[in-house]
């Protein structure tokens, strides 16, 4: 009887640290120093008041993706918050660099979806977002168990994963850059921040 009460708590302490929103931001901050670049990229995408923590990469089933603005009601000043979070930074003078979040959602929403991050540098927006979308949409259609036949071109696997009806939506959330022309650090960032 003590076991299964013990037990009956664990499942439902767990159940209160699977976040249930999740919102995505991004930003960027050019200062003389390194850090404080990074902080004015935070305050830019409207996150600095928080303690991020990073996570790995799962959109938690049935998480339902709000705007920053709803989002930020359910966040304090000084909160710890789970982030997946890429990031790059520059002081070379116009050096492009981007940091991408991927996002692949499957159709079933009592599945698991993928997030992804990509940090580059010499990419455009476009094209670093692309790989992140990518890399995310792989990333679910192998744990979705759809064939990931490795002699086929990125395209022709991607069409293949599209048209099995299992993923639902991919997208991508990038942040792009030059590197300042008096060579102050340029970072910039892309967060999907969950909500427990």
């Amino acid at each position: 009887m003590e076991e299964e009460q013990h037990q009956g708590l664990i499942t439902a302490n767990s159940m209160h640290n699977i976040p249930t929103r999740i919102f995505f931001t991004k930003g960027r901050g050019i200062h003389k120093d390194y850090l404080t670049s990074f902080e004015l990229a935070l305050r830019d995408a409207e996150i600095a008041d928080l303690n991020l923590v990073s996570v790995s990469s799962i959109l938690p089933p049935r998480c339902k993706i709000v705007s920053l603005q709803e989002g930020r009601k359910y966040l304090q000043p000084g909160q710890i918050v789970f982030t997946i979070m890429a990031r790059s930074a520059t002081n070379e003078p116009n050096r492009l660099i981007a940091a991408s979040i991927g996002l692949a959602r499957p159709v079933d929403q009592s599945q698991h979806g993928y997030l992804s991050e990509h940090h580059s540098t010499g990419e455009t927006a476009q094209k670093a977002g692309d790989y992140a979308e990518d890399m995310a949409m792989e990333m679910l259609a192998t744990t979705l168990g759809l064939p990931n036949d490795p002699s086929l071109a990125w395209n022709e696997k991607e069409e293949q994963w599209r048209l099995s009806n299992k993923i639902y939506r991919t997208q991508n959330f990038t942040q792009s850059a030059e590197g300042h022309k008096d060579g102050l650090w340029t970072t910039v960032i892309s967060g999907a921040v969950l909500i427990l």
